[in-house]
């Protein structure tokens, strides 16, 4: 089993649109079995997914009142099931410090090893004691970036988090271009600079997520985002296989 962490120090680069798509590649594209665990009390992944009502017992979870299995749920597509986000995630943040258990979700984790070959976590944005957390948990981190110097910048701190106050964690950082425009010469120059980042472009087809309440895979697999995302998925794959 591997985690993959789909998180931002920023907010608004795509984060969500990356978590869903890519869990939609794992279990549609690769088989594998496949588990989305939204912790953004945005709770976006879980309105894309989801056609019920959270409960408001998401943080329950770490606090151990809940087990994880209790709140997992299977959606409309095969081998994806989902851990859905609410409004009780807003103190997510004060119970980790509380509680201080560095490592309370790693081990939530591995408790659902057997269960999934894939976990994507869906994370808030911000350095905090929940995205603490989730470095320490994850194998993989995917940092959507928006080819623009703050976007850039927010990156940069990111990894100079991981390897500075958490240490060496053994997880793997890999950014990726987000809701690029090539038309504009601030994102071609940012992607002239990092020519090895994939990259996933702003597209209507995209966009349209919201309105159809559905990964881009499912509706329009061949349009280039769909294909964005496939050889995306594939680059996350053979990092994992490293």
């Amino acid at each position: 089993m591997a985690t993959i962490a789909i998180y931002s120090l920023k907010g608004g680069v795509g984060k969500t649109t990356l978590a869903v798509n890519l869990a939609w590649c794992a279990a549609t594209l690769s088989a594998r079995r496949t588990l989305l665990w939204d912790l953004d009390p945005q709770a976006a992944s879980s309105f894309l997914l989801s056609g019920s009502k959270a409960r408001e017992q998401a943080q329950s979870v770490f606090s151990k009142d809940v087990e994880p299995e209790k709140l997992i749920h299977h959606t409309a597509i095969d081998r994806l099931d989902l851990i859905g986000a609410d409004a009780s995630l807003r103190g997510l943040d004060l119970l980790f410090h509380e509680l201080d258990k560095k490592k309370r979700l790693q081990k939530l984790l591995t408790g659902l090893r057997k269960s999934y070959d894939r976990i994507l976590l869906d994370c808030p944005p911000g350095l905090t004691e929940t995205s603490d957390q989730v470095m320490r948990a994850a194998d993989l981190i995917v940092v959507p970036v928006i080819p623009s110097p703050l976007s850039e910048r927010a990156y940069a701190e990111v990894v100079k988090h991981l390897g500075g106050a958490l240490g060496a964690k053994g997880a793997q950082v890999m950014p990726v271009h987000s809701m690029v425009d090539r038309r504009r010469k601030l994102h071609a120059e940012a992607l002239e600079r990092h020519a090895d980042w994939p990259v996933v472009p702003m597209a209507s087809i995209v966009e349209s997520m919201a309105v159809r309440r559905a990964p881009v895979g499912a509706y329009a697999a061949k349009s280039p985002g769909g294909q964005a995302f496939a050889q995306l998925w594939q680059a996350v794959e053979r990092r994992l296989a490293r």
